[in-house]
């Protein structure tokens, strides 16, 4: 903060698709799920190894304990629903049995995505019966979204290897990592690699600098994100393939339109 003003990270917006129709995010994330349910164990163990309960030792009725825990990248449901579910029960189990305290703690979920994320559809499928207080942030997870020290657990799930913006030297015509009729960085040259990884980089330290000035001594940080060993080329995998496709009739759709402008252009000359 200088001046005291935020220094507030406003980087390109793309929030994924809203509502529920059978093009949204919502019908469309099973994968995302899967990483979900298939971490429940690891983020559970990891709980109980990792938070240190002895912060949580006393409350009482006029001063509960109140254990703060944002998603960073929770779109429009409802993975994130299960996601928080499991932090939250890992989180109570953890508490009694190191019987840190005799009195159940409440918890405030904040859930983050980008200022243009569903965040009507995310509120409206929020589940009836769930025991956490709930509210919303929208801002990129890139800058800092919180007062220093204000959170106890801080999660992300398949949303940190979008970054921040396209490298400016993939889009550069005279940049040796011009990634030209591509959308992706399969069996491109090294430079546009070396491009998204500098870009990667420079996201991540972002990220981890602003989460570990919001979290409080002793919270805790989870983040799932894909990734493959340095042995594994990206064109080997479904990932690498698919892209390549999608950019393919991307070029054919953009390279047919351009086709049909010239063609109007030129039968509606004089």
């Amino acid at each position: 903060m200088e001046d005291g003003k935020h220094n507030i990270l406003r980087p390109q917006s793309y929030a994924m698709n809203g509502g529920n129709g059978p093009y949204s995010y919502a019908e469309n994330s099973f994968y995302q799920r899967g990483i979900v349910e298939s971490t429940k164990e690891t983020i559970k163990e990891a709980i109980a190894k990792n938070l240190e309960t002895e912060q949580y030792a006393s409350s009482t009725s006029s001063n509960p304990i109140i254990i703060r825990i944002a998603d960073f990248g929770c779109s429009t449901g409802p993975n994130t629903f299960l996601a928080i579910q499991n932090i939250v029960e890992a989180v109570e189990l953890t508490l009694k049995l190191k019987k840190a305290n005799s009195r159940k703690p409440d918890f405030q979920v904040f859930f983050n995505d980008q200022i243009s994320n569903d965040f009507n559809t995310l509120f409206a499928s929020l589940p009836s019966d769930r025991q956490y207080y709930v509210a919303g942030v929208p801002g990129s997870f890139y800058g800092v979204l919180f007062p220093k020290a204000s959170l106890d657990f801080a999660y992300s799930s398949c949303s940190l290897h979008w970054l921040s913006k396209v490298p400016e030297e993939v889009t550069d015509e005279n940049s040796q990592a011009w990634n030209k009729g591509k959308i992706h960085y399969t069996n491109a040259h090294k430079e546009v690699l070396e491009a998204y990884s500098a870009q990667f980089d420079r996201d991540i330290e972002s990220y981890l600098n602003a989460r570990a000035q919001e979290l409080v001594g002793g919270g805790l940080l989870a983040i799932l994100i894909p990734g493959l060993p340095d042995v594994i080329l990206e064109s080997d995998i479904t990932t690498g393939t698919e892209f390549e496709v999608l950019g393919s009739c991307l070029m054919d759709m953009a390279k047919t339109v351009f086709l049909l402008a010239a063609y109007t252009s030129f039968s509606s000359s004089p």
